[in-house]
């Protein structure tokens, strides 16, 4: 092996780490908003999850000493795609109020899906009938975990589609962005956005957290929520996201542990099915994306 190739190699499995380790905050960060959602406003924990992670950019990436953070080619695309990350992450926390960790995540995961759907009429890149066969299969998954009808989640399983389809917009919005933004210019966007949007919501929603254990949580929200982009960010220097998009998919073994571990919740055998059946379609369609064009990996809402 040339020098070159091993540290290429060396680069990807830098990169992979770096993946894994993003997609774990992401987990962590789900496990807590569930928790604290569970005695506190849905919003409170949004609200406090934005302006964390906010406060914890503007230390490290600030206008100041970046002086062309703030630039950007596309500002109305860049408030389009703030406004559904906001979307997301509201419904993603609603939808675990009533949903296990690995349920909400399962269902969650039917984004590439709607993104293969969406990426015909919005960037002309149009599926062929593989990628069709896989999305129906995928969606076939999601049914499985939900069984509308069947005594299943119903309901609250729209929350987690609202998320999906929140999210798809934003990964569609993000690849949009990528030709003109840098990532550290979309990513600080965000953090402003749901930090002015949801400062003024916070004094009608706002309780007293019961303990310290939950203000502790309330202030590690938004430090694993920024802490996982970046590592989301470093992960994409060292490896192409062909390579690392596949990883995103241990975060349910990741949602199912700490379920277990926090919540005492064991995975029933339809979302195991279902989610398997999600999780092997969508990585049909990422080997499908990664012939036809390079793919941005996305990071899962939060």
């Amino acid at each position: 092996m040339t020098d070159l190739a091993h540290e290429q190699r060396r680069q990807r499995l830098i990169g992979i780490a770096l993946m894994c380790g993003a997609v774990a905050a992401f987990a962590c960060l789900d496990c807590m908003a569930k928790y604290l959602g569970t005695h506190m406003d849905v919003l409170q924990v949004v609200g406090v999850r934005y302006v964390s992670a906010f406060l914890i950019a503007l230390a490290l990436s600030n206008p100041i000493n970046r002086p062309g953070l703030l630039r950007t080619g596309r500002p109305a695309l860049q408030l389009g795609r703030s406004v559904l990350l906001l979307g997301s992450t509201v419904f993603n926390f609603m939808a675990f109020r009533y949903l296990q960790l690995d349920e909400a995540l399962a269902i969650l995961f039917s984004t590439p899906f709607l993104v293969a759907i969406l990426a015909g009429p919005i960037l002309g890149e149009w599926v062929g009938w593989r990628r069709w066969i896989a999305i129906m299969v995928g969606f076939a998954g999601v049914l499985v975990v939900v069984r509308p009808g069947l005594g299943g989640l119903q309901w609250a399983a729209l929350l987690s589609l609202g998320s999906a389809f929140c999210y798809a917009g934003y990964s569609i919005t993000t690849r949009m962005l990528s030709t003109t933004d840098s990532s550290q210019t979309t990513l600080f966007y965000a953090n402003l956005f749901g930090f002015v949007v949801m400062v003024p919501v916070l004094p009608f929603v706002w309780t007293a957290p019961p303990s310290w254990i939950d203000w502790v949580l309330m202030v590690a929200v938004g430090g694993f929520g920024a802490g996982g982009h970046f590592l989301l960010i470093l992960a994409h220097r060292n490896a192409p996201a062909s390579v690392l998009s596949p990883f995103i998919y241990t975060q349910i073994v990741w949602a199912t542990t700490l379920g277990y571990l926090v919540f005492a919740n064991v995975p029933n055998r339809w979302t195991i099915a279902g989610a398997c059946i999600v999780i092997a379609s969508g990585l049909y369609l990422l080997n499908r994306e990664r012939k036809v064009r390079g793919t941005v990996a996305p990071a899962p809402p939060g």
